[in-house]
């Protein structure tokens, strides 16, 4: 039999991940001790959602939450662009350390100014590294042009296109590619070429975009996920819900991972 390969996939989701992910990471661990095999993570940078990377942290004295994000250039880009495409202003990552002894141990202060990426999924990934839950673990990236070139061919998909002087994400639909402005309003945009190096899946047709260069035997999936991923698409895959962790949409800022 081959060497167990568990997964599980995540878009970047804050500056400090969300306790979710830290749980989908532990679960894996656990599932890596039990098993054997590698533990691979499958970071969708591709989604251009900027709600994705709101991070929710606790003032260590009184409490109370608050929420912060990252800023963006341009409005184009914080609505549209795919978060691996997403800049960061100057000034940003000084302005918000100077914020996070309130909320942080001083530790994950210095390790915040230390990272000098400058696309938004970098600077997540980077963080999530200097916390130590990326150890052992593979990080593969759904816009990562050479395995884009690698899967599968699927129906229902965006496309990073130029658009206004920056990378959009734009649904294909009819054959025509649209942005999506909210409710019932779309921005169609002038027929262009493509190839799969700008193809990126949408939620229905992730899970089969995914395994076809993945290959997984173990899918660790989160509570959200259970509700939408179309399983019959995968049936050799053994799916395993992620451990509970308590405060899951905030962010998981512990001494240690």
């Amino acid at each position: 039999m081959s060497s167990p390969v568990i997964c599980f996939g995540q878009q970047p989701c804050g500056f400090f991940p969300r306790r979710f992910l830290a749980a989908k990471v532990f679960t894996a661990r656990r599932l890596q001790a039990e098993l054997g095999g590698e533990v691979v993570f499958f970071c969708h940078d591709s989604d251009h959602d900027p709600r994705e990377t709101q991070t929710t942290l606790r003032h260590r004295q009184t409490g109370e939450c608050r929420t912060m994000n990252f800023t963006f250039e341009n409005k184009l880009q914080r609505k549209f662009s795919p978060l691996f495409a997403k800049r960061i202003p100057a000034g940003w990552r000084d302005n918000t350390a100077r914020q996070l002894p309130a909320f942080v141990d001083p530790r994950w202060v210095e390790a915040f100014r230390g990272v000098e990426a400058a696309q938004v999924a970098d600077f997540c990934l980077a963080m999530y590294s200097r916390m130590g839950l990326l150890e052992g673990v593979r990080v593969v990236r759904s816009g990562d042009a050479a395995l884009r070139r690698a899967a599968c061919d699927i129906a229902e998909f965006f496309v990073d296109v130029p658009f206004g002087g920056e990378t959009v994400r734009a649904r294909f639909v009819d054959g025509a590619l649209q942005l999506h402005e909210g409710g019932d309003s779309f921005v169609s945009l002038p027929a262009m070429p493509f190839d799969k190096s700008q193809v990126s899946p949408t939620r229905d047709s992730r899970l089969r975009w995914m395994q076809s260069v993945v290959h997984c035997t173990h899918y660790i999936a989160g509570a959200g996920e259970q509700a939408y991923l179309r399983r019959e698409d995968a049936p050799e895959i053994t799916f395993v819900n992620r451990d509970p962790i308590d405060r899951s949409d905030e962010a998981y800022c512990e001494n240690s991972a």
